[in-house]
């Protein structure tokens, strides 16, 4: 079994040497967790093994277990494919908005013709960075 399950699953594969335990990582698909369970001297022991699943998931969980997901900066929910399309962005916490957004520079565009978001005059009093300053004031 390679392909994620979303649900609740376990999936236990027992090694007789951490080169066997490498490959079947190398093996897998796309991931949005993996979770490890041992000392931080097991940690140092299978750097090779953390090294993978660095490349094959999203968020990795030591001693833990992937639930529980707080909406904060730091979280990332999201993986190499097939777990999400793009591993950059994250379906949970404040980075998820770049998923629905998509830049466009308006280059010397007329303020008549730029979206009021962009415009000098704040009409609708949203934070906005004008010369490396986060304000609610107008440019």
């Amino acid at each position: 079994m390679k392909e994620e399950l979303f649900g609740p699953s376990s999936l236990v594969v027992q090694c007789r040497e951490l080169s066997e335990m490498v490959r079947y990582a190398e093996a897998l698909e796309g991931q949005l967790t993996a979770s490890l369970h041992g000392t931080e001297e097991d940690l140092r022991t299978h750097e090779g093994l953390v090294r993978v699943l660095e490349r094959k998931v999203g968020r990795l969980v030591f001693n833990g277990f992937p639930t529980g997901i707080e909406v904060c900066a730091a979280m990332h929910h999201g993986g190499p494919y097939p777990a999400t399309t793009d591993p950059h962005f994250t379906s949970i916490g404040t980075a998820s908005i770049h998923r629905f957004v998509r830049p466009v520079c308006y280059q010397g565009f007329p303020e008549a013709a730029l979206p009021p978001e962009l415009c000098n005059r704040n009409a609708r009093h949203i934070w906005r960075l004008v010369d490396e300053q986060f304000t609610r004031e107008d440019a």
